[in-house]
């Protein structure tokens, strides 16, 4: 992959402030930063290139940056003036394996690569909030981790080894963004309880002792024909032997086997996600698929591996944050901009797995003002609109310096 071109210069403040509010060119500090990042991404444990201009942003302005941890992961401590809580703000660095399909002189330069999941706002919304807090640590009473984790999209994700590494051990509340393009510009939606689903990486393989003619199924294994049996059985489950009110979906996105066209492959295969909101039907529906692929191999005489890989919990927001999200909001903007969303996302999201160890809040950001940032998530004409940017940063200073002061107990 090629290396960075020249990376926009590092900020400085250029006046003497004294409240979160900023400058008018920190914003475009900020979209320059984004479209670099959005020029050049990289995918999970890739990111080394992100990582070095992570670092040199944050170092430009004498913050301490501690890592790499998870191959390419950092975070940096900003310090108060007075001892308090300990509490972070997560952003992932990864790009999707996916080929950007804009037309934008701040397109992806790398094929099969790009940031259509908004991790490159998500990148520079951290330095952005950390660079600030920096400035303003005099009005911390208390400290703020931010940091920066590689491969959210990868399975088992990159939050996995940042735990490991201690990243969340002396927090007592962590918070995070997402960018959304189903609210307009200058929304945020703030979700109480559960904001996604859960997520299961399945991989099922069925095998044949031998090939064979593509003339005379009946005389080999089809394994094909039989991992396509399989996988309809398993995408008319959902509502026939669970709760039809209970959301939950099984969607395969990979699929394969053979060479040639004329030879049934001893081998086929497929891959995808089983999400679910209830997590009694998560537990039902594992066994079920799995006991049904036992089935199928004695039915036709094959081996089939049933093959489930580490997967997320759902996210569930801790509603004390939820309130001071919401209080910071009506502050700095209006009561309007504070959007409730009662249905969870189908989506899911590895935030999750910090949650098992610290409390905390996913703030979801409007990016959507006109067709082109209308595009949903993982698509791959995916854009946003930049001045969600400098929202974003001024929101989580406010956040995190309100929380600090009022001693928020999640």
């Amino acid at each position: 992959m090629p290396a960075f071109d020249v990376a926009p210069k590092c900020y400085t403040f250029s006046a003497t402030l004294t409240n979160g509010r900023l400058p008018a060119d920190f914003q475009d500090y900020l979209i320059s930063l984004r479209r670099h990042l959005h020029r050049h991404p990289e995918v999970g444990y890739q990111e080394f290139e992100t990582s070095k201009l992570i670092r040199a942003h944050l170092e430009h302005h004498g913050l301490n940056v501690s890592g790499p941890h998870a191959e390419t992961g950092l975070f940096v401590d900003i310090e108060g003036i007075s001892l308090g809580p300990h509490i972070g703000f997560r952003c992932d660095i990864d790009a999707l394996k996916l080929q950007d399909a804009k037309r934008t002189d701040y397109a992806s330069k790398h094929s099969n690569a790009t940031h259509a999941c908004g991790h490159d706002a998500h990148t520079t919304i951290g330095i952005g909030l950390a660079i600030n807090l920096h400035r303003l640590r005099s009005q911390l009473k208390g400290r703020v981790r931010v940091f920066f984790q590689p491969n959210e999209e990868g399975n088992p994700s990159g939050s996995v080894p940042m735990i490991k590494a201690g990243v969340c051990d002396p927090l007592e509340a962590l918070y995070c963004i997402h960018v959304d393009p189903a609210l307009d510009l200058g929304q945020f939606g703030v979700p109480v309880g559960q904001v996604t689903a859960s997520s299961e990486r399945i991989r099922v393989e069925v095998h044949a002792r031998s090939t064979g003619h593509s003339a005379r199924p009946h005389a080999v294994k089809d394994t094909i024909w039989i991992a396509t049996q399989l996988l309809t059985q398993y995408y008319q489950y959902i509502g026939r032997i669970t709760d039809a009110r209970h959301p939950a979906v099984f969607t395969a996105c990979m699929i394969g086997g053979g060479m040639a066209h004329n030879v049934i492959p001893s081998t086929a295969w497929f891959e995808g996600a089983l999400r679910c909101l209830n997590e009694q039907d998560r537990v039902f529906l594992l066994d079920y698929m799995k006991r049904t692929a036992e089935q199928f191999a004695n039915i036709h005489g094959v081996d089939i591996d049933f093959i489930q890989v580490e997967g997320l919990p759902a996210v569930i927001n801790n509603s004390a944050l939820g309130q001071n999200v919401r209080s910071c909001i009506h502050e700095l903007f209006d009561e309007d901009a504070s959007i409730d969303i009662g249905v969870p996302s189908m989506g899911a999201e590895d935030f999750a797995n910090y949650l098992a160890h610290v409390p905390g809040m996913m703030i979801r950001v409007g990016t959507r003002s006109s067709k082109s940032t209308s595009y949903p998530l993982h698509d791959a004409h995916f854009d946003i609109d930049e001045q969600a940017l400098l929202h974003s940063v001024e929101l989580m200073t406010d956040v995190m310096i309100r929380h600090l002061d009022k001693k928020i107990s999640a």
